[in-house]
């Protein structure tokens, strides 16, 4: 049996202390022992240490980033079957790659109860953690509860900027539970606010062509005349559409047929810069 390994001179432990660096603290003692008894150079050791410490504040930073987003239950990408999915493996890569989020493009999934959004935009938020981003996941009424409070002292602005400090916000089951004019408006300010500076990934079971239409002149400031919980799409648009269904679905000519996707509405899939909101 091994004896303990000594501990550190006080003045170093207090020095690492006072630095909170904890890892180097905790690992210090045993390692100067193995780098006596191994006859280590002194640039192994001190590597040894500090790669030690960036690996514990890193899962450290993944922890406090998971337990922010506030996911209600932990899915992963790589329990998601793709083959028993109707989403293009294309797709699926493009999606798992996180390139959208760091171009500040949007999700929108689309279909009935059962086809796997909440699955695929939760399991690409644990990913985007995972990956260093910042997350938030919300569900519409709950974002819209979220927003409502800032009403009484007119702060919703700043509780939209501080939202927006996530790189990914996750708003899922929108039109599950319905909104009044207010909380629809709301809703829009926040969207509207997002366009272009952060990632959306949004889960719905309304078809497209049900969305409620943005008021011409309704712009950033969430001045939307009636409910409004999500944009027209128009304008310029990157990505691909692609069906989310339980079984095929057939293949639209245009991708403006996919976005507005009128008839056999069939869960699209679709991610793009997103619109132009109310301009």
């Amino acid at each position: 049996m091994s004896a303990p390994a000594p501990m550190l001179a006080p003045d170093l432990h207090a020095g690492l202390r006072r630095l909170k660096l904890a890892a180097m603290r905790a690992l210090a003692p045993e390692l100067l022992v193995t780098a006596k008894t191994q006859r280590w150079a002194p640039e192994e050791l001190l590597r040894t240490l500090v790669e030690a410490e960036i690996t514990a504040r890193d899962a450290a930073g993944a922890r406090n980033r998971l337990k922010a987003a506030a996911f209600p239950v932990a899915k992963t990408l790589e329990e998601f079957d793709v083959a028993a999915s109707s989403i293009p493996r294309a797709t699926f890569d493009y999606l798992a790659s996180l390139e959208w989020i760091t171009a500040h493009e949007n999700l929108c999934l689309v279909g009935p109860a059962g086809t796997g959004k909440s699955h695929t935009l939760i399991a690409l938020g644990v990913a985007a953690v995972q990956a260093g981003h910042r997350v938030r996941y919300f569900t519409a009424a709950e974002l819209a509860e979220t927003l409502y409070r800032g009403l009484a002292d007119n702060s919703v602005g700043r509780g939209i900027d501080t939202l927006l400090r996530a790189d990914l916000v996750i708003v899922d089951e929108l039109g599950f539970a319905p909104l009044d004019d207010t909380g629809a408006q709301l809703l829009f300010r926040f969207v509207a606010a997002a366009y272009e500076r952060r990632a959306l990934g949004i889960g719905s079971h309304w078809p497209f062509d049900q969305w409620a239409p943005v008021p011409p002149r309704a712009h950033h400031r969430g001045l939307a005349a009636g409910p409004a919980p999500a944009p027209q799409h128009r304008g310029r648009h990157r990505g691909r559409v692609a069906p989310h269904a339980p079984g095929p679905q057939p293949r639209r000519h245009t991708h403006e047929q996919d976005l507005s996707n009128p008839e056999g509405w069939g869960h699209p899939v679709g991610h793009h810069r997103g619109p132009q909101l109310g301009r």
